[in-house]
């Protein structure tokens, strides 16, 4: 048995600032998400297809831009390019702030995916840490990205009540622009690695990682994972509002619930396989779970208790999954082409947002909320 060794005060240290980073910039990304459907008819020329493009359209910059990152980052340091990109999703969410039109806003947030730094916080995260603690570093850095988005729903609806979906998108600037002391004072320098097989041709490095059959099986899945993310939330906040009867200020008397009892039953999980090493066993019941859950509510979305059920079942698998995976990608890859591997995880996490909102969009306004969630089901069954 691997005895249970614990992190030491660099990693606690860089543990703590690089998951404040990503904590502060998905946090200012997800508070749109529950409530941008229902806010954006106030919008010029908004309609189904044009919200749920909004909705993905950071997906596809952060799609296009992971890799660029990922590997600049290991050429040229991991702390300017997190500069760069946080000033960049700042930049785009005043865009967005100040938009008047749905077009303005989709252009706000592209922009604001331009700022596409996760692959790079990860892979800074996999510098600074020892090899037999990086899955429990990269398990303890999703769950505070988990951590930010369960805040982001609760938070997005009361915030929204009060300040509108302007003001969120300003509150989106603020906490990137909160974020960059963290990266300048608080995150310790990286080593750099040493000349090598790391500076191989960007096409070998790619290539390379694409050619892991067991790395793209993990991307397809966070491809999967996001754009039944982003196509239920075209759904579920008119469900909420017109089949349960919430206001969108009250939509969090739902999810707060739901959400916490969703923790309560990740974490078991999450910690079993950790501990005993059974990983795979683990998450394959993530993904029975979210199977399970989009069929609840592919049928009884419009039951307020099949509703609450589906929900709860789909963010214990979908917070689950989303620990598991980066541990597991960074895990596999080769140490001197983290950066590019999480880069290319993160382009497909990216694409996946993007065609979740366009597909989910376009099914939303052909076949309303059901077909929304029968779609996810069959996306979720041919990842299987």
């Amino acid at each position: 048995r691997v005895k249970n060794v614990p992190l030491n005060a660099l990693e606690r240290r860089s543990l703590a600032a690089l998951s404040s980073v990503l904590g502060l910039r998905m946090l200012g990304l997800f508070l749109i998400l529950p409530v941008f459907a229902l806010y954006a008819d106030r919008l010029e020329g908004a309609n189904a297809m044009l919200v749920g493009i909004a909705l993905g359209a950071y997906g596809v910059t952060q799609a296009l831009l992971q890799v660029p990152f990922g590997i600049l980052s290991d050429r040229f340091g991991r702390k300017p390019l997190l500069t760069a990109g946080l000033l960049l999703f700042a930049l785009g969410s005043m865009v967005a702030a100040q938009a008047s039109t749905i077009e303005s806003v989709i252009f706000g947030r592209a922009l604001q995916g331009a700022g596409a730094i996760s692959a790079v916080a990860l892979a800074l995260l996999a510098d600074l840490t020892r090899e037999e603690q990086r899955t429990k570093a990269m398990a303890l850095a999703g769950m505070s990205i988990g951590a930010s988005f369960l805040a982001a729903l609760i938070l997005g609806p009361l915030l929204a009540e009060s300040v509108g979906l302007q003001g969120l998108f300003w509150v989106s600037g603020f906490l990137a622009v909160a974020a960059l002391p963290v990266v300048w004072w608080l995150v310790p320098a990286a080593r750099v690695l040493a000349n090598g097989s790391d500076q191989q041709p960007v096409r070998g490095q790619l290539q390379a990682v694409l050619l892991d059959s067991q790395l793209v099986r993990l991307d397809v899945g966070i491809f999967v994972l996001h754009m039944v993310l982003t196509a239920l939330f075209v759904a579920v906040p008119f469900v909420l509002r017109d089949s349960v009867g919430l206001s969108p200020g009250r939509h969090w008397q739902i999810y707060i619930p739901v959400l916490l009892l969703s923790v309560l039953a990740m974490v078991p999980l999450l910690l079993l396989s950790m501990k005993r090493r059974n990983t795979m066993r683990v998450f394959r019941v993530a993904i029975g779970i979210l199977l399970g859950a989009l069929s609840v509510l592919a049928v009884g979305s419009g039951e307020v208790i099949l509703l609450i059920g589906g929900l709860w079942l789909f963010f214990t698998g979908f917070n689950l999954l989303e620990a598991m995976l980066p541990s597991l990608t960074s895990r596999l890859a080769p140490a001197t082409r983290k950066g590019s591997a999480l880069g290319i995880y993160n382009t497909f996490q990216f694409t996946g947002v993007f065609f979740g909102g366009v597909l989910g969009g376009l099914t939303y306004s052909m076949w309303g909320a059901e077909g929304v969630f029968i779609f996810a089901a069959v996306s979720v069954v041919l990842w299987l």
